[in-house]
């Protein structure tokens, strides 16, 4: 990951905090090319459909823009296992056994490529959230069809 992009990452995900600091859970994605937007969408994790049409229109303002590079960043619930990564939408409530809270997030770069990563976090008995580092996903992987920022991906790659 370059630096231009590292930081492009570093800023949804400090804003992302923000908001979880705040309670909401929003997606959010920066698109940078001519200029840089930030787009946010509290309804993402409700379904499929939902997730796919804020990435819809989050691609059709990256072609506006001309976008280079984007960061994708959304608040999930992880249960890792031997075998794979389950993912479900954050709640309020608690935790299941081995489930982690993070930030999942995508980024790409046309002339990097594409990085995966999660920024993990817990909650203090208050609920406040203390978020750690962010970890790349270094291993050979193929994130299933609906990680967050896939779809996105998708829509600016397919006529290349």
């Amino acid at each position: 990951m370059n630096q231009a992009t590292e930081t492009l990452l570093r800023e949804v995900t400090d804003r992302l905090e923000r908001a979880i600091r705040e309670r909401d859970c929003p997606a959010m994605v920066a698109l940078q090319g001519e200029r840089t937007l930030t787009l946010s969408d509290f309804d993402y994790l409700r379904d499929d459909a939902t997730a796919q049409a804020f990435e819809r229109r989050a691609a059709d303002k990256a072609q506006q823009v001309h976008t280079l590079r984007f960061a994708f960043a959304v608040p999930q619930v992880w249960l890792f296992t031997e075998d794979a990564v389950y993912g479900r939408a954050v709640a309020n409530l608690p935790l299941r056994e081995g489930e982690q809270e993070l930030m999942a997030w995508m980024t790409f770069d046309a002339d990097d490529g594409v990085d995966y990563g999660y920024l993990p976090y817990a909650r203090r008995p208050s609920g406040e959230p203390v978020f750690d580092q962010h970890e790349v996903i270094t291993v050979p992987v193929q994130p299933y069809d609906d990680y967050p920022g896939r779809h996105l991906l998708r829509y600016l790659t397919r006529d290349q």
